[in-house]
């Protein structure tokens, strides 16, 4: 039986999607993951277009609100951002492990789209390492889950 993961962020439109992007990629149907938001906002189009750069389409996936997961426990809840972990410690589903780490979501509003694409990138880039340290039995070598 495969193991959950759920990554969590406040509007699940950024952060938890590519989390929950970059894992399936990586580690190849080793887990079962999902992604949910506080309050789900549909996936931001510059995050689709960053992940497609590096060879994952996450044009699928879609934005679902944390109530969604209501009563399940999962094996691991990775919160990736603060506002989510303050606003939803009461309805944040159970987790064998529970993990936080706040990133912090590009900002987007009056900017140049190069300068923007530049920190969606870089987002990627730091949650892509963050899943390695984590899940590195699948991910990198290395000697498990902590």
């Amino acid at each position: 039986m495969k193991e959950t993961v759920l990554f969590i962020c406040s509007f699940n439109s950024v952060r938890s999607q590519i989390a929950e992007g970059l894992l399936r990629a990586r580690c190849d149907g080793k887990y079962d993951i999902f992604s949910a938001g506080i309050a789900p906002a549909g996936i931001n189009p510059h995050t689709v277009k960053v992940m497609q750069e590096i060879g994952i389409d996450i044009s699928c996936q879609r934005s679902k609100c944390l109530s969604t997961f209501a009563g399940v426990k999962f094996d691991y809840v990775v919160i990736l951002c603060d506002k989510s972990r303050l606003a939803g410690a009461r309805v944040i589903p159970d987790g064998r492990h529970v993990i936080h780490r706040g990133f912090v979501s590009p900002c987007e509003i009056g900017r140049p789209e190069e300068a923007i694409l530049r920190d969606f990138r870089l987002l990627r880039d730091k949650i892509g390492s963050f899943l390695g340290d984590i899940f590195d039995t699948c991910t990198k070598s290395g000697s498990g889950l902590p």
